[in-house]
């Protein structure tokens, strides 16, 4: 039985898609967003490239519509600035355990808001609590789904708070 064109053509373009896939793949280093809708990156080039990185994830993942991905980055970004600020302050130890890892978010968060060698500002105090929470549910909640209006609504917040960590982890 001869072979069937539509066949051929098929089997081709699957042979073709398969090469391509191996060939053309993403680059191996996390790619810029394309757009600042979360965090501005004006605030966080020139201080760390991983803090650049992950804001960039931050980005990338909301203009996608991959908001539980962009709030778990989020979370991620707000849990790296708090240990930067503790860091800076030479009082890191006040943040890990007896084996020395750093503290789960929910200690680095109280531990931030009750520390005397800075004074957050109000927004950022009220803002701390719920950013983990939004990131923690799109983390750890097997029914919750992050939507954009989750984000959107703690969009000042984001800003405000990104701002100062910065500022007080001396990293801008």
């Amino acid at each position: 039985m001869p072979d069937h064109p539509v066949t051929d053509v098929l089997s081709l373009a699957a042979s073709l898609q398969k090469a391509a896939a191996d060939v053309v793949r993403p680059s191996s280093e996390i790619a810029p967003s394309r757009s600042e809708p979360i965090v501005y990156m004006a605030l966080v080039r020139g201080t760390r490239g991983y803090i650049e990185r992950v804001a960039h994830q931050v980005n990338g993942a909301y203009a996608n519509g991959w908001y539980d991905a962009s709030a778990v980055m989020l979370r991620r970004l707000i849990e790296t600035l708090i240990i930067e600020c503790f860091e800076a302050h030479k009082i890191e130890a006040k943040i890990k355990d007896s084996s020395g890892n750093y503290y789960f978010l929910k200690d680095l968060v109280d531990l931030a808001l009750s520390e005397h060698s800075w004074t957050l500002g109000r927004s950022v105090r009220s803002a701390l609590p719920k950013l983990k929470e939004v990131g923690d549910k799109s983390a750890h909640s097997r029914r919750y789904n992050a939507h954009r209006e989750d984000i959107d609504k703690l969009l000042r917040e984001i800003r405000d708070t990104v701002q100062e960590l910065l500022v007080l982890a001396r990293l801008k």
